[in-house]
């Protein structure tokens, strides 16, 4: 979640400011809110990480997908083959018997290549499970760095009415969440 350029200069002004006067409360917050601006942070970047992933593995799961593609157009071609020279030997000629070897031929070699489209397609969709998963996480981290972000916001209520001491809590309760949040969805 990107903030605004000046956000950041504004929750440091109220934080200046409550410095300067020297009251114990505002400075508490004004620390308090470096604390949730850090988290913010390492929530933000944990989100990156998991955008990252997600995008690596549905282009991973993207590959296995024509890779399985061209292994069941190389089936299909051998199949074909296949079935001409069953057909051939079925028509009695001269040739009859090679023809059944080729066939018996491309029979083996069309089971392995039907093996190996079926192993590219379960890898595509191990990896598209893990780029959901990866989608998953990063989804709870933005609701955990919006948390988080808010209560920064409300926080600066805290010093802007010079010591009410709600904003405060508000703004510890949602920290709290955003972080039990994020550490929920990156480690679930």
């Amino acid at each position: 979640m990107e903030e605004l350029p000046h956000e950041h200069i504004e929750h440091a002004e109220h934080a200046g400011h409550a410095v300067q006067e020297n009251n114990r409360f505002l400075i508490t917050v004004s620390g308090t809110i470096a604390v949730l601006a850090v988290l913010a942070a390492v929530i933000a970047s944990l989100e990156t990480i998991e955008t990252g992933a997600a995008i690596a593995e549905k282009n991973e799961a993207v590959l296995k997908q024509s890779q399985a593609s061209d292994q069941w157009a190389f089936y299909q071609a051998k199949s074909i083959k296949q079935n001409l020279y069953d057909i051939a030997a079925s028509a009695g000629s001269a040739k009859s018997d090679e023809y059944a070897r080729r066939a018996e031929r491309y029979e083996d070699e069309t089971a392995e290549i039907k093996k190996k489209a079926d192993e590219y397609e379960h890898e595509r969709d191990e990896k598209l499970a893990a780029g959901e998963r990866h989608e998953i996480q990063h989804r709870g981290l933005t609701l955990a760095a919006t948390l988080v972000h808010v209560g920064i916001a409300v926080a600066t209520i805290a010093i802007i009415t010079r010591g009410q001491r709600w904003p405060w809590y508000a703004a510890m309760v949602l920290g709290v969440a955003g972080a039990v949040k994020a550490t929920w969805s990156y480690l679930g």
